[in-house]
């Protein structure tokens, strides 16, 4: 395990509108009010784009994403943090569910996430950490690791 300590900074609630894109409108709002790490929370309604479902395969090393689809509007909860990658630049992980109806989808928004008519957006800045996200070889994935 690996551990950092903070304190919490600036608070930030966003009013997302219809059409508007995840994760690239809040890592531009990061970069620009120089949020470098955070908590995140959103709560409201999703439209078009893809999420990552999972691996393919479990056991393959770097995994294989597997991407679903959202057709159509949906409700969504989602949590996340924000850290910045290896070049300093503020980046987004965030997992949330996605319900239309009886069914239900939860997985990252990575891949980009339009909202649909409303996102309440939550940033809480966490300063005096000193992680950052870094490229793992085996994985593939953006660990985070200390600076």
């Amino acid at each position: 395990m690996k551990v950092a300590e903070g304190t919490i900074g600036r608070v930030f609630m966003l009013r997302l509108e219809h059409g508007e894109r995840l994760p690239d409108l809040v890592e531009q709002f990061a970069a620009e009010r120089g949020v470098r790490r955070a908590f995140c929370a959103l709560i409201g309604g999703a439209d078009k784009g893809r999420i990552v479902t999972g691996p393919e395969d479990g056991q393959a090393m770097p995994p294989v994403p597997m991407l679903s689809a959202l057709a159509g509007a949906h409700e969504v909860a989602a949590i996340g943090t924000i850290f910045p990658d290896a070049d300093g630049r503020p980046k987004l992980h965030m997992h949330g569910a996605f319900g239309r109806g009886q069914e239900a989808l939860v997985g990252c928004i990575r891949p980009g996430i339009d909202v649909w008519t409303i996102g309440e957006f939550m940033i809480i800045e966490i300063l005096g950490l000193d992680m950052t996200r870094r490229r793992d070889p085996a994985t593939g994935f953006e660990l985070l690791s200390h600076s």
